[in-house]
């Protein structure tokens, strides 16, 4: 039997990491870790492991566990970042940055992140530019294998920073979804659960490119993850 396969997990306190810690209950080819600044339940049966570490030591981290891929689910909100504009940058730009250059650093191949619809470094939006940015940026750090998650709005049980405005959103989703045609499909509603498998999926897979994924794309990568197998 092969030896499971290393994915260090970083971003694990937010929705689409916690789905992602689920996805290791009952899985012998994977073994999860997760890199945190703050402890966070581990799902029940999960075979995992959970570093707790200052961002400027995760680079110890990888070294210690020498992962294939990293899964970086990595972000914060406006809100949550005080809506002051270097704080908000310094999670979802920076952070995400200086994490991939670790992992890089101690040879990791493979990198997944989760990214937005719309993503563009020359958009007027500062959301969907920073994101831009770090797309361009992470492809600068060229590993093996970068795989770019850009799902629509975003579906799931969040912890208490859930804005009326989203949650409006979400209501209506069911009937904006069906709306949203043509180019329009890729900012369809998705639910975080189908973004997780989708990136464990990603994650596990040996090609190496640089791959972007829309709504659709994750809706099929997240449908193999049963079928993916490291002789893959």
């Amino acid at each position: 039997m092969s030896d499971p396969l290393r994915i260090a997990l970083v971003g694990s306190t937010g929705l689409i990491g916690g789905e992602i810690m689920k996805l290791a209950v009952g899985r012998e080819d994977v073994r999860l870790v997760a890199i945190a600044r703050r402890e966070a339940p581990l799902p029940a049966g999960a075979r995992m492991e959970m570093f707790v570490a200052d961002p400027t030591k995760w680079g110890e981290v990888f070294e210690a566990i020498r992962p294939t891929a990293v899964i970086c689910a990595l972000g914060t909100t406006w809100k949550k970042s005080g809506r002051d504009e270097a704080a908000f940058r310094a999670v979802d730009h920076d952070l995400v940055i200086a994490t991939a250059r670790a992992a890089k650093a101690q040879g990791v191949e493979r990198f997944v992140t989760v990214s937005s619809a719309g993503a563009d470094a020359l958009s007027k939006n500062r959301y969907l530019r920073t994101k831009g940015e770090v797309e361009r940026e992470l492809a600068a750090i060229r590993f093996k294998r970068l795989d770019v998650l850009r799902p629509g709005l975003l579906k799931g049980r969040r912890t208490g920073d859930l804005r009326a405005a989203e949650r409006i959103a979400i209501m209506l989703s069911p009937l904006a979804d069906m709306a949203m045609q043509g180019k329009y499909r890729a900012y369809r509603s998705i639910k975080a659960e189908l973004v997780a498998k989708a990136a464990m999926a990603l994650a596990m897979r040996k090609a190496a490119g640089r791959f972007v994924h829309d709504n659709d794309a994750i809706l099929r990568a997240a449908a193999s993850l049963s079928l993916v197998h490291l002789d893959e």
